[in-house]
């Protein structure tokens, strides 16, 4: 199954446990954009709408970009109180829009997704000039790498996904590449900006958490319910508590 489908299998899980993005990230958005109720936005792959809602209360319409069926029927209905609102259920790469149509693109987690070829230049294309580019992750890192639980949670993923990829809290080599490959594309005025939050789980709420990651999803079930088991008895183990400290990366740009 294309990975992108899975975040499709189960909305409400999803909706409850995927981070919400701060305050502070918004403000430096809507400002850059100077959104008002004149504008229009469009919302690359908006998921149950973890970011959807503080563009809506600016006033602008948001027309937003839906792959997975399930999610976007969870928007439509989660939103449809707003008039200023519309989803639209295709892929990004397939959406059909007039050039030169919105006033800012945005995406939370999800332009990754796109080919770099077919995602860059038809973003640029559909805004008008001088129109914001907003794409923006959340990198959710466990605990730090002194810590015991850390440690611990590393180990079982060797057990059961062994990766060489190293965890990195704050990815420099990441930011110049996406802000590179920004820029290559025509958009000018890049600002890239950091923020962090921490969020605190137990067992439980950690594993339906980490039920809502494609590549957790996809994994083969047995073996993911061994890995979600030996990561819950860790838990336990440290006092059924569990810190997540989340580096939300934010790339502004104009066309």
């Amino acid at each position: 199954m294309d990975e992108r489908f899975t975040f499709n299998e189960d909305v409400g899980n999803y909706d409850k446990w995927r981070p919400t993005y701060c305050k502070e990230l918004f403000n430096d958005i809507i400002q850059f954009s100077e959104l008002n109720k004149n504008k229009k936005a469009v919302e690359v792959g908006i998921g149950t709408g973890q970011a959807t809602m503080p563009f809506l209360i600016t006033g602008c319409y948001v027309t937003a970009i839906e792959l997975g069926k399930e999610l976007a029927e969870y928007s439509k209905e989660k939103f449809k109180k707003y008039e200023n609102f519309s989803v639209y259920n295709t892929s990004f790469e397939d959406f059909e829009c007039d050039d030169s149509s919105f006033d800012i693109l945005y995406s939370a987690t999800a332009f990754h997704w796109i080919p770099e070829n077919i995602g860059y230049p038809k973003a640029l294309n559909l805004l008008k000039n001088r129109g914001t580019l907003a794409l923006f992750w959340n990198k959710p890192f466990v605990n730090r790498e002194n810590d015991l639980l850390h440690q611990k949670i590393q180990s079982i993923y060797q057990k059961y996904r062994s990766s060489s990829d190293k965890l990195i809290e704050n990815d420099t080599a990441r930011y110049n590449k996406i802000s590179k490959t920004i820029r290559s594309y025509g958009f000018r005025d890049l600002q890239v900006k950091l923020y962090h939050q921490t969020r605190v789980f137990n067992s439980s709420s950690y594993i339906s958490l980490l039920n809502t990651y494609s590549d957790h999803r996809s994994m083969a079930a047995h073996t993911k319910q061994l890995l979600y088991n030996e990561i819950e008895n860790a838990i336990l183990e440290h006092g059924d508590v569990i810190n997540v400290y989340d580096t939300i990366d934010l790339y502004l740009a104009r066309k």
